[in-house]
């Protein structure tokens, strides 16, 4: 792509519509009003250090975690566009107990639901270290005249119609699939524009980077321990020792195990015996990106899109990344 051939985010929505004859510009409308979410979310993010945007909320998510003021900012954001887009008849979200219902007229006929992550990571806020946001759409399975309801929000992940992430990193990406490839648009802050930068991503069949919290290792189970052990020996004729790599904000780590081959795991320990990642959240839209990018996502057992949630905050053990280290890690753990 030429430096004169600039495609906006918006842009390339509208020539995507094709992929979706159903739709009639309403699933490109919603995806604007995220993309414009993002932006706001970035411009306070840059700014965090100078003004009182860092730091705990004094609150609790319905996780018992401690919430960050740039938490509540970022959700507040993303549930207001997702309102304003008339597209969209309720939001589910990590930072809120229940899913939030839209009962204005304009918002409550939308055809789609959003589930998202408004900010993961965001402990990293207060030390510079990158952050991103996770989004899921689906279709409504309620009637259009009457209110969402939560069988809105419980669908398998292999219903999405779309989903993406947004890194908040050096550069700002965001990252979609509507399921037919994913591709990947960095911001521009000259224009205020993202600009497609990453077409047609894919990751490669394996990769060097393996990407756990190794500091709980006495905690996880013995297969995982296993391939651990295995990351870490030296054999030249395969390429290890794999490289240990950890940021601890799961955007940052599959982003980066994205473009480079890798593996990332998130698996069941002693203090959180069904894993701690939240499917409808977190799972979900990471895995239908990373199959859509050539990638495999798995909860050790089963493909993770086959799941069907139980509860908004319901666990899942999470592994994702290039097929032959994820064979490589099912093969040893069952």
């Amino acid at each position: 792509m030429s430096s004169y051939d600039i495609i906006s985010l918006n842009d390339f929505i509208i020539r995507q519509q094709k992929d979706f004859p159903y739709a009639r510009g309403e699933l490109s409308s919603l995806l604007h009003h995220i993309g414009t979410a993002a932006k706001m979310v970035n411009a306070k993010i840059r700014k965090a250090g100078l003004v009182e945007i860092l730091g705990r909320a004094g609150a609790e998510n319905p996780q018992g975690e401690d919430q960050q003021k740039l938490d509540r900012y970022a959700d507040e954001v993303f549930i207001d566009a997702l309102q304003a887009s008339g597209e969209c008849c309720g939001v589910a979200s990590e930072e809120n107990q229940n899913e939030v219902v839209f009962t204005e007229e304009f918002a409550a006929r939308g055809k789609y639901i959003v589930c998202i992550d408004p900010l993961d990571g965001s402990s990293n806020i207060d030390y510079n270290v990158s952050v991103g946001s996770i989004f899921s759409i689906y279709r409504r399975v309620t009637e259009r005249d009457a209110e969402s309801g939560i069988a809105d929000f419980l669908q398998p992940g292999s219903k999405q119609v779309a989903a993406g992430y947004v890194i908040y990193g050096s550069s700002t990406m965001l990252v979609y699939t509507t399921g037919n490839g994913v591709n990947g648009f960095t911001l521009d802050p000259t224009i205020g524009e993202f600009c497609l930068s990453h077409p047609s991503m894919k990751t490669p069949s394996k990769g060097r980077i393996y990407s756990i919290n190794e500091g709980n290792y006495i905690k996880f189970p013995d297969g995982v321990k296993r391939y651990i052990k295995y990351c870490q020996e030296n054999d030249p004729a395969t390429g290890r020792p794999y490289i240990s790599r950890y940021i601890g904000s799961l955007v940052s780590d599959v982003h980066r195990n994205l473009l480079t081959g890798g593996i990332f795991l998130y698996p069941p320990s002693i203090i959180y015996p069904s894993g701690k990642l939240r499917l409808v959240y977190e799972c979900n839209p990471i895995s239908f990106i990373i199959e859509q990018a050539g990638g495999v996502a798995t909860d050790g057992r089963n493909r993770i899109l086959t799941i069907s949630p139980g509860s908004l905050h319901q666990r899942s053990p999470f592994y994702c990344g290039s097929p032959e280290m994820i064979s490589q890690l099912v093969g040893m753990c069952c």
